[in-house]
């Protein structure tokens, strides 16, 4: 069965970095797109930052774009979120999806219509 398990949620000061950890297991990571969320308390989930299986092109919200990235590592089946210069309206809880069908691209707006399966979340703190 699918099962994505997120990790390295916790507290970490303004400024400063973390990275995410995506355990997959019933899937190969390289094979389907994967992408991360999050939502804060009283707001809607948002896309993060999607990576595409087809041509590994991706798509990134303009909140993360030179600040956070994702990576895949193969032989781990494990796809992380590096988060660089976090801000205080970062904190949220990080989800990690992805989807039914493989070998696909990224849509250009991440939605979570578009994604199939969810991780139970990580929580992320920013405080000092």
């Amino acid at each position: 069965q699918v099962r994505l398990v997120e990790s390295g949620g916790g507290l970490v000061q303004p400024g400063g970095s973390t990275r995410l950890s995506c355990s997959a297991s019933g899937f190969v990571v390289d094979y389907y797109n994967i992408a991360w969320f999050r939502q804060a308390p009283g707001e809607e989930r948002e896309g993060v930052y999607c990576l595409s299986s087809s041509d590994d092109r991706t798509v990134a919200a303009d909140s993360a774009k030179g600040r956070f990235t994702i990576s895949r590592d193969s032989a781990k089946n494990t796809v992380y979120l590096q988060m660089n210069s976090l801000k205080t309206w970062d904190p949220a809880v990080y989800y990690c999806a992805t989807v039914a069908s493989a070998w696909g691209s990224c849509p250009e707006r991440l939605e979570e219509s578009g994604f199939d399966y969810w991780g139970q979340g990580t929580q992320v703190t920013v405080s000092s």
